[in-house]
């Protein structure tokens, strides 16, 4: 297996997990974020098997999907939960994920593929009217990645390859508890709207590198590769 790069410290936004030592780690975390039907999930397998194949070991991650809490967050939805409520239940699962899968696995020098981060928890958190300082202390436990790609993709071109993907518009990814528009779908275009323009918001702040993303899939997947490469390349060549 190669390694990703020298060894080095765990990096937090903040205080980082009081009881998880810094002891060293190896591996590379890489995050991609970008809305539902952005094409998050394909780029990323097309990713891992790309990495694979150059020898390195591949773990993906994503939200909702500790063991402990996922099901929570469900019946939370459900059950139409407060909003500092259902990002207390995101945090929770998100701190299950990052002790127990993320950390041991930068530890044994994998790279960590995460299918969303903390960014999509604190966007939904802004436009839904929570502090953004509120939503980044609540998240300042959480790992500093190595790289986080948002696939931007215009509102238009994502309602399109939503109803390719499902015959209906997800609740929650319209914003129809936000009461923006009785019509969902004009919902859908407003609210994936404010998300993107929260995301744009956040580039410089958390090193975030915008990729468009109403591109043929190819393409996209060939210009992450390239600065995925590059990137491995160059802290490969510190070690």
């Amino acid at each position: 297996m190669k390694r990703a790069s020298q060894a080095r410290t765990l990096r937090f936004y903040g205080h980082g997990i009081p009881y998880v030592d810094d002891s060293e780690i190896k591996g590379r975390l890489i995050v991609i974020e970008g809305p539902d039907a952005s094409g998050r999930s394909t780029q990323i397998g097309m990713i891992t098997a790309h990495l694979e194949a150059a020898g390195h070991a591949v773990i993906n991650v994503g939200l909702k999907r500790s063991e402990l809490i996922s099901e929570g967050i469900l019946e939370a939805k459900r059950n139409f939960a407060g909003r500092k409520t259902l990002s207390l239940f995101y945090a929770a699962d998100f701190a299950d994920q990052l002790e127990n899968k993320i950390i041991p696995a930068l530890r044994a020098g994998y790279i960590v593929l995460a299918d969303r981060y903390i960014y999509t928890l604190m966007a939904r958190e802004a436009v839904r009217g929570i502090s953004r300082r509120w939503s980044h202390n609540l998240f300042s436990f959480a790992l500093v990645p190595d790289l986080v790609f948002y696939l931007d993709v215009e509102p238009e071109e994502l309602v399109h390859r939503v109803f390719q993907k499902n015959a209906y518009l997800d609740y929650y990814e319209s914003g129809a508890d936000m009461g923006l528009s009785d019509d969902m779908f004009e919902s859908f275009l407003i609210y994936q709207g404010m998300i993107a323009k929260e995301f744009r918001k956040m580039k410089k702040r958390y090193s975030l590198v915008i990729i468009n993303g109403n591109r043929p899939i190819p393409e996209i997947n060939a210009d992450l590769q390239k600065r995925i490469d590059a990137f491995l390349a160059s802290v490969q060549g510190k070690g």
